[in-house]
């Protein structure tokens, strides 16, 4: 069976948040509220109840961290003077909706997620809107994993001590 190729146009929409602790108190609080996704414990289950249990725990706030990136470190000696850590975030349980209807929409399951220090040293999160993401599927089903995903995410804001953005 061959099927033809596919592209989707969608529309993204970045939302930058100011946060009221500096940098690193940031990315040390951002942490705690998104705690590291613990892969080979996940790995390791041998149920959908087990990972349910674990994903819970995992993620008291919604979203765990999947993957972390020093971008100070790997841009090392360039001219950018930015302090900046990048991450991606998600929860896994509450993408299967999503995938259960279309494998590509784990596409959008782990969100980058980008803490930095802008030129006046004020702290900011980026990241892109999740529904708009997941709504590009044309599926009720996968859209209302891109709106649970804007409330959490509004959550974690409001947790950060951010003004939680009108879109979400």
């Amino acid at each position: 069976m061959t099927t033809d190729n596919a592209s989707t146009d969608h529309a993204v929409r970045r939302l930058v948040v100011t946060l009221p602790r500096p940098y690193d108190a940031a990315c040390e609080h951002f942490e705690t509220l998104v705690p590291r996704a613990d892969l080979s414990r996940f790995f390791q289950l041998g149920s959908w109840n087990a990972t349910l249990e674990l994903a819970e725990i995992n993620a008291p706030h919604g979203f765990m961290h999947y993957y972390r990136s020093d971008v100070c470190a790997l841009m090392a000696g360039s001219k950018s003077l930015w302090k900046a850590t990048q991450y991606l975030i998600g929860n896994h349980i509450l993408a299967e909706h999503a995938f259960r209807e279309d494998a590509s929409a784990a596409l959008h399951a782990q969100l980058p997620a980008l803490i930095y220090a802008d030129p006046d040293g004020d702290t900011k999160l980026a990241v892109e809107q999740p529904s708009l993401l997941f709504d590009s599927y044309d599926s009720p089903q996968i859209a209302e994993t891109g709106r649970d995903f804007d409330t959490r995410l509004g959550h974690l804001i409001t947790l950060l001590g951010g003004d939680v953005p009108p879109q979400l």
